[in-house]
């Protein structure tokens, strides 16, 4: 059998999501689903997307006036 030529280490760390979810904005500020399905669609509007469109954690904080590091130990 041929000797197989050395590859790439493969970096297997799963990189943290950039997506924010109405479950993460419940977990955030307490609110409901409806509320934070709400807060979502204002972030959309506000940022001129279409609705299906994701809200990234940024584009939360920025709306909300929030630190990125603080929101980011409520995301599972």
């Amino acid at each position: 059998m041929p000797d197989m030529p050395d590859l790439p280490k493969m970096n297997n760390k799963i990189p943290s999501r950039i997506v924010i979810y109405p479950r993460d904005v419940q977990n955030i500020t307490g609110c409901r689903e409806r509320t934070a399905r709400y807060i979502l669609q204002q972030i959309r509007v506000a940022n001129n997307k279409c609705p299906g469109h994701f809200v990234t954690i940024a584009e939360f904080c920025a709306f909300r006036g929030l630190k990125e590091e603080d929101i980011r130990q409520f995301l599972v």
